[in-house]
C-alpha cells in the first residue's frame, strides 16, 4: 500500500520522512521537484520522488493506479506570495487541483485523502468573535465574511469540496487547517512566519540590529503559529484517525504569540537580538486588518485524531532559525 503525497514543500517532505520511519512506501510528487532541498529531509528508498501535475487529472489518475495508492495528503498549494502575482495559476492549482484529487480519490475508491487548509478561512471572524477559543464550526456571515484574501478563498472552496465528496459520494476526507507554519529550508518557497524568523534572526546571527521595516512581519494583538513537523503528524495522524466525524480540523499551538513572543524566542538562539522597529503595526499578521485575539480551539483534534502539538514556538524557533539563515546567505 502507497501513500501519495502531492506538494514536495516541506511539510510534504516531513510528512514522507515520517511514514517512511514506519516502514510504509511514499510517493511523493511534485511539480519542480527540489531533489536536493527534499533530500535534506527525507532521503530514504521508501520514498519515491516523481514530477507531476495535480492540475492533470489523467497524469494523476495513472500514478494512483501504477503505484497502488490507497491514501492521498494533498499539500501541493501555491502560497500567499506566488498567488498575489499569478492569481489565475493560485487559483488552477489550489482550487482545480484539490478538485482532481478527490474526484481521483473517489474514481480508485481511495480509503481516505487529508486536504491541507489554513486557518486564515476564519480570519474575517477575527472582528466579530467574542470567545475565548476559535472552533472550527465558527459563525459566519457569507458577505461581511468572505475571504480576505485570494489565497483564503483557494483554501474555502477545498474544505466545501472535500466535504461534498465525502457526503455524496462516501470519500473519507479530512482537511487540516494549519496556523502560520513556521519552517525553513534550501529549497523553494517563501512563508510568512519564514520572513519574521529570517528578519529577526539573520541579522542577530551577524551581530547587526534588525531592522523591522516590513509591514507584513510586525502585527498588532496575536498569532497562532505551528511547527512545520507538527503538521506533519497531523497528516499522518489524520490518514490513522478511526472515526474523523467532524471532518475539519484546527492544527496550531492553541496560544497566541505577539511580535515581542516571537523575538524572544529568537533570544534563545541569539541574546544579543536587537530591533530597530522602522513600521508600525497597524492590523493582525500578515497585514491582515483585523487584530487577532483569539487562538484556535485545537481539541477537536486531540478527541476525533489523538494529535497535539509535539513542538513550542522556542522549540521551532530554536530548530529553523540556523536553516533560515542559511537558505538567505
Amino acid at each position: 500500500m502507497t501513500t501519495l503525497i502531492t506538494g514536495a514543500g516541506v511539510i510534504g517532505c516531513h510528512t514522507a520522512r515520517v511514514l517512511a520511519r514506519r516502514g510504509e512506501d511514499v510517493l511523493l510528487v511534485d511539480r519542480h521537484p527540489a531533489r536536493e532541498a527534499i533530500s535534506t529531509i527525507v532521503d530514504s528508498p521508501a520514498v519515491h520522488v516523481v514530477q507531476a501535475d495535480v492540475t492533470d487529472f489523467s497524469g494523476l489518475s495513472d500514478l494512483i493506479s501504477r503505484h497502488d495508492v490507497r491514501r492521498i495528503v494533498h499539500t501541493a498549494a501555491l502560497l500567499s506570495t506566488a498567488i498575489r502575482e499569478n492569481a489565475l495559476k493560485g487559483i488552477e492549482v489550489n482550487v482545480m487541483g484539490t478538485a482532481n484529487v478527490l474526484e481521483a480519490a473517489r474514481r480508485h475508491r481511495l480509503q481516505r485523502v487529508v486536504v491541507a487548509s489554513s486557518t486564515t478561512v476564519g480570519y474575517p471572524v477575527f472582528g466579530d468573535f467574542e470567545g475565548d477559543a476559535l472552533p472550527e464550526d465558527f459563525a459566519l456571515r457569507s458577505i461581511r465574511h468572505r475571504p480576505g484574501s485570494i489565497y483564503a478563498a483557494t483554501k474555502v472552496m477545498p474544505e466545501h469540496l472535500a466535504l461534498l465528496y465525502r457526503d455524496l459520494h462516501g470519500l473519507s476526507t479530512v482537511s487540516l487547517r494549519y496556523a502560520a507554519v513556521i519552517s525553513a529550508w534550501n529549497g523553494p518557497g517563501t512563508s510568512v512566519p519564514g520572513r519574521v524568523l529570517s528578519s529577526l534572526a539573520g541579522p542577530a546571527s551577524r551581530g547587526e540590529a534588525s531592522v523591522i521595516d516590513d509591514p507584513y512581519v510586525v502585527w498588532r494583538g496575536g498569532e497562532e503559529f505551528i511547527d512545520a513537523r507538527d503538521c506533519a503528524l497531523a497528516n499522518v495522524a489524520a490518514l490513522d484517525a478511526p472515526e474523523p466525524a467532524q471532518g475539519v480540523y484546527n492544527i496550531g499551538l492553541g496560544r497566541l504569540c505577539t511580535f515581542d513572543d516571537f523575538a524572544d524566542a529568537v533570544r534563545l538562539c541569539h541574546p544579543a537580538l536587537r530591533t530597530e522597529m522602522r513600521t508600525t503595526a497597524t492590523g493582525g499578521f500578515a497585514g491582515f486588518p483585523h487584530v487577532r485575539e483569539a487562538a484556535s480551539d485545537i481539541g477537536l483534534a486531540e478527541r476525533e485524531l489523538g494529535w497535539r502539538p509535539a513542538y513550542s514556538l522556542a522549540d521551532s524557533v530554536v530548530h529553523f532559525a540556523p536553516m533560515c539563515i542559511a537558505a538567505r546567505t
